[in-house]
């Protein structure tokens, strides 16, 4: 029975190898590298901005407010990156870009902050690190364009429907989230001039 059943089976991987059996694993495989990629940058981004936090703390310590929302969209990143899911981290990253915009904002009021070498630092990797994952969401995003395009196509698609083969979800952040907020540090206006006294 058990060699009936293989030389069943025989012609049939060889049909699915024939339909692009092996093609369709190794598109999935390049995607699932490339979204691993974004994973790693994400929780780097995650990882930073605790110091920052911090940095941000040691002048203005009034800013609970913003310091909760980046703490919350923090543990929301981690969560997402901890599903895999591409929707979940797109959408928790801009959450993230949005806390962390309100964070860097709260500098403007404190020139010390701005000037202070730890914080200027850190700014730098969180930019170094959004750029890291602006490439990896955009080698993911075709990655599954190709994986998609291949398996809806004639053979290929009745292979995908016998193994099983689904299409992959793209990375895509919300509309109007894609690029993180940005403050410029060295064009602050100067204060308002005082108001003239009246004249009786």
């Amino acid at each position: 029975m058990m060699r009936r059943t293989g030389l069943w089976l025989s012609p049939l991987f060889l049909v699915l190898a024939g339909c692009g059996y092996n093609q369709i694993q190794q598109l999935d495989e390049t995607a699932a590298q490339a979204k691993q990629q974004i994973s790693v940058q994400l929780q780097r981004r995650a990882d930073l901005v605790p110091n920052l936090v911090n940095t941000v703390k040691g002048y203005a310590q009034h800013e609970e407010a913003v310091f909760t929302q980046v703490a919350q969209a923090r543990a929301g990143l981690a969560g997402s990156i901890q599903t895999g899911d591409p929707q979940q981290m797109a959408a928790a990253n801009s959450q993230l870009t949005g806390a962390l915009g309100r964070l860097i904002a709260v500098a403007e009021a404190y020139p010390q902050l701005k000037a202070d070498q730890g914080f200027l630092r850190l700014q730098d990797e969180l930019a170094g690190t959004e750029n890291r994952i602006a490439t990896s969401r955009n080698d993911y995003n075709e990655a599954v364009r190709a994986y998609n395009a291949y398996i809806r196509t004639f053979p290929q698609a009745i292979t995908a429907k016998v193994t099983g083969a689904k299409p992959r979800t793209y990375f895509e952040a919300a509309a109007g989230t894609e690029a993180p907020p940005t403050v410029d540090f060295g064009t602050r206006p100067p204060p308002a001039a005082p108001a003239a006294p009246k004249t009786p």
